[in-house]
């Protein structure tokens, strides 16, 4: 497991907590970061989409996993105890009934379960089974899950929190190593391949994300795959990356230019500086995410209201991205233990742009980088 038992049963207190208040009986979760969250149940083998995982969280008690038999051994080593299984994948039942068994053990009839439904939420599991799952339990209620799972993982522990920064220190060593990959005449997609073996040598367990572009003066993407384009002189070079370490991510980019800037685009890269930092100056508890999208935008737009981008950062954890999101409808007041992407962005002329991206942690007084911030002047390969 990632994190020692103490760390789990926490979780499970709290969550335990927010049920009762919320009414509901137990808790079903069927997606990589719920099911991980409460058993530390980490693989790679969630990229197979054949088979679908539960965890049952009751109102009272451990979690109950019910999941195909070959993830048994693995599940068998967190601090889980009562693990049920099926062989999977089964074309008539592939897991359907065993669910519906487990549930019927925990929940009374007349009983809640919540499942999570809000955005960035997900249901990873058949619609045929969802709708047989019903059929199955028809005393039992299958609702939203009243926030809880939003509310749990959007505070972070020290002990994830930690693991988050991490993950940003190995980003940031294999930053510093761009100029050993990238150079006028370097092919983008050489860059891109090279750049995640740096992620991978400096510690990473693996890097689920890279993007980013090169282009005169800006880019005009930011999230295709490379190209074999060689860079050019008077090119900027944006590389973003989500590094993973012990099942945390980092998540910031990091700007080039190739030769000197002009003037323009050195004026751009610094208003974006300006603007991370304008963010940073109020970040704090009891400031809402969106007064942190204003103040950057005021600097970036005078406060025309952002971009085409949608958002100037977001959450971050054990996702790449989680709740909330920086843009003028999100009122989520900050708290002690969030962790958040500042990601200011400005379109220079139709087709160019720039964007800035850093990893903070919100604290008791203030806030406080997770990435080494970005220099303040446009660095120069």
């Amino acid at each position: 497991m990632t994190f020692e038992v103490a760390e789990y049963e926490a979780r499970l207190a709290r969550a335990q907590g927010l049920m009762a208040a919320a009414g509901l009986d137990a808790l079903m979760l069927t997606t990589e970061p719920e099911v991980r969250y409460f058993t530390g149940f980490l693989t790679r083998f969630w990229e197979s989409p054949t088979r679908p995982w539960f965890l049952i969280v009751p109102v009272r008690g451990k979690p109950v996993a019910v999941i195909p038999s070959i993830g048994a051994p693995l599940m068998g080593a967190t601090w889980l105890d009562d693990i049920r299984t099926w062989r999977s994948p089964d074309y008539e039942d592939d897991g359907v009934s065993l669910v519906a068994a487990t549930l019927a053990d925990l929940v009374p009839a007349g009983g809640v379960v919540g499942v999570p439904s809000g955005p960035e939420t997900h249901l990873r599991l058949p619609l045929d089974s969802w709708h047989a799952l019903h059929a199955a339990l028809p005393d039992r209620t299958f609702g939203g899950d009243a926030g809880v799972m939003r509310r749990l993982r959007i505070i972070k522990s020290e002990a994830e929190i930690d693991r988050i920064q991490i993950a940003c220190a190995i980003a940031d060593a294999a930053f510093a190593r761009v100029p050993e990959i990238a150079a006028e005449g370097v092919p983008l997609s050489h860059i891109f391949r090279r750049f995640q073996l740096l992620c991978l040598t400096e510690g990473a367990d693996w890097v689920s994300y890279v993007a980013g572009g090169a282009g005169p003066g800006g880019y005009g993407d930011i999230i295709a795959p490379a190209t074999d384009v060689p860079l050019a002189a008077g090119d900027v070079l944006m590389l973003d990356t989500g590094v993973v370490r012990d099942g945390y991510f980092s998540d910031y980019d990091r700007n080039w230019s190739v030769g000197p800037p002009d003037a323009q685009t050195a004026e751009a890269y610094a208003r974006l500086i300006d603007a991370s930092d304008s963010a940073l100056e109020i970040a704090r508890p009891g400031i809402r995410a969106c007064d942190l999208f204003h103040a950057m935008d005021k600097v970036l737009t005078g406060g025309a209201g952002g971009s085409d981008a949608g958002r100037y950062g977001h959450g971050l954890g054990m996702q790449l991205t989680e709740w909330p999101s920086l843009i003028p409808a999100d009122e989520t007041v900050l708290e002690p233990g969030m962790v958040l992407t500042l990601e200011p962005g400005l379109e220079l002329a139709p087709g160019r742009t720039m964007v800035h991206e850093e990893n903070i942690v919100i604290t008791e007084d203030g806030a406080a980088y997770l990435s080494v911030p970005a220099p303040s002047e446009l660095p120069v390969i």
